[in-house]
């Protein structure tokens, strides 16, 4: 049974992946990664005549996928929580309005998928619901269009800049798997807090989120009585290729040193060299789609034993913004383990 261990962990005795996908746009394709995609959407807009229904078919084919890789009918599903970067986080909702199953909407930003995670082990590992789906989804256009400036303005992108990932994933939770090897376990959540060390600049959010990712991390380490070479693999939700350093330097500042175990998902999914992708992958699809289209695929394979994925996000608004506000930001984290 789910049960409390240190000041922000949460343990987990039998938590399955029973079934995980991750569907996204054409630019994610195009990257390292695109082997490890369950689909790959031949244009931006997915079929739909606006932007965000085309961010809702990610989503919707994420979770078809999942419950077909799990043996599962939309029935069998006791709980969906999600959430994503819209106004009320109308991608998430209005795709539950189509599943007809009960739902939880959760909000952390980029660790959007992180918190979903949490929230749908313990209801599982409770035995309150013994199927949950957790996922999450965000569109490079629906993100330009709510949180930067519109295209038609010309604005010029610095390179700390992000590049919101468009795709979509979800993971199935069970107390129970199928059996046999390649199966992975979700044995660790730790929450994050809040914290906002005065950042204002909402082109270079990887530095303002390092110190929330740092916090967390240490949090968990610490709860545990862990070091980073407990893990195969340390990775962080989309600080990006410039936010990466930054995270070195301030998890050192808590005596930890990161070594070559540490990547990140948003300088996972594209390449350095492909067209405007600035920093590298942000919004909250970047972690959802590198877990559980790369990674959970490396678990299963026998690549990797053990994962701590840290989802970043930032908790600002474009009204926030607008009035000076500092950039809140938060880091979630769970940890991914493969068992024979």
């Amino acid at each position: 049974m789910a049960r409390s261990v240190g000041s922000q962990t949460w343990q987990f005795d039998r938590v399955f992946l029973a079934g995980e996908a991750a569907a996204v746009g054409p630019k994610e394709g195009e990257g390292p990664l695109r082997d490890d995609f369950d689909g790959i959407f031949p244009t931006p807009h997915a079929g739909q005549p606006n932007w965000e229904k085309a961010e809702q078919t990610f989503l919707q084919y994420a979770f078809d996928q999942a419950l077909e890789k799990a043996g599962k009918r939309k029935k069998d599903v006791g709980l969906f929580v999600a959430g994503d970067l819209m106004n009320q986080i109308t991608t998430s909702t209005f795709v539950a309005r189509s599943l007809a199953i009960p739902y939880l909407g959760v909000f952390s930003a980029c660790a959007t998928i992180g918190e979903a995670l949490a929230v749908a082990a313990l209801a599982v590992d409770s035995e309150t619901e013994t199927l949950v789906a957790a996922g999450t989804a965000s569109h490079n256009a629906t993100a330009e269009r709510q949180y930067r400036y519109p295209t038609e303005y010309g604005a010029q992108k610095t390179d700390t800049a992000p590049c919101t990932v468009s795709g979509g994933g979800v993971a199935l939770l069970a107390r129970d798997s199928a059996g046999g090897p390649g199966r992975v376990r979700l044995t660790f959540a730790t929450l994050g807090k809040v914290i906002d060390l005065g950042a204002k600049d909402p082109t270079d959010m990887a530095a303002a989120m390092a110190p929330a990712a740092a916090d967390t991390l240490a949090a968990h380490f610490s709860d545990l009585n862990r070091r980073p070479s407990d893990y195969d693999l340390i990775v962080t939700g989309d600080l990006g290729f410039h936010g990466m350093p930054v995270l070195r330097e301030w998890f050192g500042r808590y005596g930890y040193d990161l070594g070559d175990r540490y990547a990140d998902c948003g300088a996972l999914i594209y390449s350095p060299t492909q067209p405007e992708v600035f920093n590298g992958g942000s919004g909250s699809a970047c972690c959802a789609v590198v877990t559980f289209g790369h990674l959970v695929r490396r678990l299963r394979r026998g690549e990797l034993r053990r994962v701590l994925v840290a989802a970043t996000g930032a908790l600002h608004s474009t009204v926030s913004a607008q009035q000076g506000e500092t950039i809140p930001t938060i880091c979630h984290a769970v940890v991914l383990e493969r068992e024979d």
